[in-house]
């Protein structure tokens, strides 16, 4: 078993304190864990339990109290854009042009976005990152397709000049019986 170092003579008043003003139940969980050690002199394994977390998250919170203090107990927790090229005003900016350009029925291409988005970053990006960026802002792929690339309109006019039109049988005709329509 560790060794533990003891905390700061104010931390039990100070953790009291910040479990009363906890905002969620993740934070008062984390408080909880350090006041639980600071109070009650429970080891790791028992604050493990009573938690329900594993011994080592136990330990890395005291660390970290004891490294940074309270903020590391009242911090907002995962999430957020922590690696994102642009701020959302940036890509905002970037999207604007590409945008009123589709307005009057251009279509935008993800090269172009992604090239545009290459200058302003100074590097290379993913295309998969052009792809997520512009779902956040609401766009999808639509890709207009009028007609299948291996058509031959030739043909397709020789068919329909060569073939009859076919219609269902009439509804007070014969059983089994079928009409020609043109």
């Amino acid at each position: 078993m560790r060794p533990l170092h003891g905390l700061p003579p104010k931390a039990r008043r100070e953790l009291s304190r910040l479990l009363e003003r906890a905002v969620s139940k993740a934070e008062y969980r984390r408080v909880l864990c350090v006041w639980l050690r600071a109070a009650l002199g429970m080891p790791a394994i028992e604050i493990a339990t009573a938690l329900g977390w594993s011994t080592g998250s136990v330990h890395n919170l005291h660390s970290r109290y004891l490294r940074e203090g309270a903020s590391a107990l009242v911090d907002s927790g995962r999430g957020g854009r922590r690696w994102a090229w642009l701020t959302v005003e940036e890509e905002e900016e970037l999207l604007v042009a590409f945008a009123d350009s589709a307005e009057q029925g251009a279509i935008t291409e993800i090269s172009a976005v992604q090239a545009a988005l290459e200058q302003r970053v100074g590097q290379r990006v993913a295309k998969s990152t052009v792809y997520r960026l512009v779902a956040r802002w609401g766009w999808r792929k639509l890709a207009p397709r009028p007609f299948h690339p291996d058509t031959l309109p030739a043909v397709q006019q020789a068919f329909k000049k060569s073939s009859g039109v076919w219609c269902a049988p009439r509804p007070l005709a014969k059983q089994n019986a079928v009409w020609h329509c043109g």
